[in-house]
């Protein structure tokens, strides 16, 4: 049997970091620096953001979070290990960000990912993403930028 634990996190932990790392390794692959927004280690530990780890069996194998709002919660750098896809953890850590984002008084969930990430896309869409124009401070007309939102 497999023990699949999502808990909060801080994102300064060694194996999260090591996580965020890769996914900054992975994305400075795809797109050019100007098209690159993700949130620092600094960022992520701010009053205003929630973070978690998933680990299956005691090891960390996924982050992700979200920053709080005004009237919406901000999906920030969901990420599993290439080798630990296809167990559902991108799907259990999703389900449990947003049933935070609620108990947060959030409803609306948005997200930007980039068009280089197929597996990030499908599962978004398959969550109920749509769509949307840019929010927040991103900037209008990046080719590399894909905004989504979901009401929750």
């Amino acid at each position: 049997m497999v023990n699949i634990v999502i808990q909060k996190t801080d994102p300064h932990e060694p194996p999260v970091q090591a996580l965020i790392d890769e996914l900054d390794d992975y994305q400075a692959r795809l797109y050019p620096a100007e098209s690159n927004f993700g949130s620092d280690i600094e960022s992520l530990a701010q009053p205003e953001v929630r973070f978690f780890s998933v680990a299956v069996d005691g090891v960390i194998l996924g982050c992700g979070g979200f920053w709080l709002h005004g009237d919406y919660a901000e999906v920030k750098r969901v990420y599993i290990h290439p080798e630990s896809r296809g167990l559902g953890l991108g799907r259990k850590l999703m389900a449990h960000i947003e049933a935070q984002m609620l108990a947060e008084g959030r409803s609306i969930s948005r997200l930007e990912t980039g068009v280089s990430q197929p597996e990030a896309l499908g599962l978004y869409r398959a969550l109920g993403y749509a769509e949307r124009g840019p929010f927040g401070d991103y900037p209008a007309g990046d080719p590399f930028c894909v905004f989504m939102e979901k009401r929750l």
